[in-house]
């Protein structure tokens, strides 16, 4: 067994722990998620996209699938607390060489995220200050407005992330809530329909489609266990913000596309999506509500985007800080502040790549709504589906090693249910790659449909390449992938002692 004493991480650069409840945990993974953009632009585009009425039934069944998955997810928290989550999973589970590969797709998943989301607030900001108040202003000149903001966030203590984040989900959820119930109390027809959340929609010629777009929606939510470190009682914390976050995300998602459904009628609801688009949900609500209602409603729709960003910023920065504490990435990310405990390089590093992409679309004059919004989170949602599948498998395998040990294991939390949402979410990938071209609004054989899965493979294999040569070239950096906390809690110990359960 090697023994080596390079250290990557001081105690002084570990996360602040105890710093997150329950509550905070969920406004910043519901934030992710982004539900008002999800309702007001999501559920829209689906309809006109797929033009299936299913969309809330979709939603549903998504939510299903994401709740046995997190049984897992969670469980596998209260064993591994790393900032970099999936990523110290799939290593524990399937090994350093597929765990390295993991961290790379993670890096670009939520990097991808956080770019989209940027480039949609300065996007539908500027659209809306030209429409609403005649001020024509760059797109890109709102997005760096929002990316000064969400660079000086990304600095600060997460908890005080939290309090921003909650005032701008608390009006984004009581404005979507509310027209949610404006469109049920005022019915085409005048009567409640329930067509859009009959189940056999998913099984139509386009349910596959149905359920890959609904992923996407909800990509954030598996962030709960990405703040372990800085969370109090993370075990209890982790375990019950994820499914408090499951439950306020897919419900209201369920019921406000549902009400969408029955404002405009089951026969009308796709043709009038088509025709309004990202403002159906205010053109339906639109005749029973006072204008300053309408405006604060696009407001949301803005101050939505910003958290989506602000969410995917802090967590790619607690990726990079991660990989950097574990030395696969450059040792200066892994440095944090030493005033407000946040990882500093790693939240500079995501700010540096999300000022060059908005300059370079700036330049090059490329639609930031079409290509970064739309593109960057559908890119984005991928590959955080790549990693639930993979850590979907890694778990149980995981848990069979603890057992093969004589630990002690739930074989329910720890191998039954991961293996069961594997099944599904294996589907939805598979249908993801088959139907990637309507997801991007591309052509069949279009040579951008394989973009991402290339990119995703790329990233893959490099950080399988990686692994493979730090294991014969840095021996004593290859030790410490996935170790996470156990690094700074074993300074004293040799690192090559502390990580020998891993392959």
């Amino acid at each position: 067994m090697r023994t080596h004493t390079t250290r990557p991480v001081s105690v002084a650069d570990t996360l602040a722990g105890a710093r997150l409840g329950i509550a905070d945990l969920v406004v910043m993974v519901t934030s992710a998620a982004a539900p008002m953009t999800v309702i007001a632009a999501g559920a829209t585009l689906q309809w006109a996209v797929t033009g299936q009425l299913g969309i809330p039934i979709a939603y549903l069944a998504v939510a299903a699938i994401l709740t046995v998955f997190a049984v897992g997810l969670v469980d596998m928290s209260s064993h591994i607390t790393n900032a970099g989550a999936f990523y110290a999973y799939i290593t524990h589970g399937l090994g350093r060489h597929l765990g390295v590969g993991g961290s790379f797709i993670a890096v670009l998943a939520y990097n991808a995220m956080a770019v989209g989301m940027l480039g949609g607030a300065g996007a539908i900001a500027s659209s809306w200050l030209a429409d609403e108040f005649k001020i024509s202003t760059p797109w890109w000149i709102c997005a760096l407005a929002f990316w000064a903001l969400v660079a000086l966030f990304g600095t600060l203590r997460i908890d005080l992330n939290g309090k921003f984040l909650l005032i701008l989900l608390g009006g984004e959820i009581l404005v979507a809530a509310g027209l949610a119930v404006v469109h049920v109390t005022h019915p085409a027809g005048g009567a409640l329909t329930f067509d859009a959340l009959n189940i056999s929609s998913l099984f139509s010629g386009s349910g596959a489609v149905l359920m890959v777009i609904g992923v996407t929606g909800f990509v954030g939510f598996e962030q709960t266990v990405v703040y372990a470190e800085e969370a109090k009682r993370p075990e209890r914390t982790v375990r019950q913000a994820t499914f408090l976050s499951l439950a306020l995300i897919g419900g209201l998602y369920a019921f406000a596309s549902w009400a969408m459904s029955v404002a405009a009628g089951p026969d009308n609801i796709v043709a009038l999506a088509t025709e309004h688009g990202t403002e159906l949900t205010f053109v339906l609500a639109g005749p029973y509500i006072p204008a300053f209602i309408n405006i604060l409603g696009h407001v949301l729709f803005v101050t939505s985007l910003l958290a989506g960003y602000l969410a995917f910023h802090n967590t790619a920065a607690r990726y990079h800080y991660s990989l950097g504490r574990e030395g696969v990435l450059p040792s200066w990310l892994g440095k944090i502040s030493a005033r407000t405990s946040a990882p500093m390089a790693g939240s500079l590093l995501q700010s540096a790549i999300g000022f060059s992409v908005v300059m370079l679309y700036a330049a090059m004059s490329w639609d930031p709504e079409l290509y970064l919004f739309f593109w960057g989170t559908c890119i984005g949602g991928l590959g955080v589906l790549i990693l639930m599948t993979l850590t979907s498998a890694a778990i149980p395998a995981y848990t069979w090693t603890r057992r093969r040990n004589s630990e002690e294991t739930s074989l329910l939390r720890g191998v039954v249910a991961p293996l069961i949402a594997l099944v599904p979410l294996t589907w939805i990938l598979v249908q993801t790659m088959l139907n990637i071209h309507i997801m991007l609004g591309l052509e069949p054989g279009d040579p951008l449909t394989w973009a991402a899965p290339v990119a995703f493979l790329s990233a893959a294999v490099a950080g399988v390449v990686w692994a493979a040569v730090a294991r014969r070239a840095r021996p004593d950096v290859y030790d410490r992938i996935g170790q996470g906390t156990r690094i700074a809690a074993d300074l004293a110990k040799p690192i090559g002692l502390t990580a020998g359960s891993v392959r």
